[in-house]
């Protein structure tokens, strides 16, 4: 099975570009994936870091629907520090995002994180910034939330999602 394979079983759909794994869980599977600038189709797409694993997913939505979002927000504008470093977070998305549109493309990607130009809009793609090395406050602010991703059984086999995967308690 293809790593693209597993990570549209992951996802519940069919992926609209070829994306590469970053990073993976314990058990080998996706976790982040980094996704080109432009689909197949040649929609810009913002969003270079893309979550995958089922477990982190579930975990951020959970954090997300706790008011994490909201929250992150009023620390960025209240912390002077972190302020600057998901400012720099973001102009560095967009950077390393940006090289890898052809020149003159248009309609182009824009944006930082998630296609935000600031302050926090989604969890799941400050965190897989995180996860996939980069300095992202957000994603490392919501890291203890999310880890360890300790599944004992595969999030997908045969292609599929495993009916008998939980999420570890």
């Amino acid at each position: 099975m293809t790593d693209g394979e597993v990570v549209a079983a992951q996802l519940g759909r069919p992926l609209r570009a070829a994306a590469e794994v970053v990073v993976r869980c314990p058990l080998a599977l996706p976790v982040v994936t980094v996704v080109p600038p432009l689909l197949d189709d040649g929609t810009p797409f913002p969003t270079r870091y893309w979550l995958t694993c089922p477990l982190a997913n579930r975990r951020i939505g959970r954090l997300e629907g706790a008011g994490g979002v909201k929250a992150l927000e009023r620390y960025a504008e209240s912390e002077p520090e972190f302020g600057a470093r998901l400012e720099a977070a973001h102009t560095r998305y967009a950077a390393e995002r940006d090289q890898h549109v052809p020149e003159g493309h248009r309609p182009a990607p824009s944006g930082g994180v998630a296609g935000s130009a600031t302050g926090v809009k989604c969890l799941h793609a400050h965190y897989a910034d995180h996860a996939a090395g980069n300095d992202n406050p957000v994603g490392e602010a919501a890291a203890p939330f999310v880890e360890p991703l300790d599944c004992v059984v595969p999030c997908v086999v045969d292609g599929a999602l495993n009916p008998a995967w939980t999420e570890p308690k």
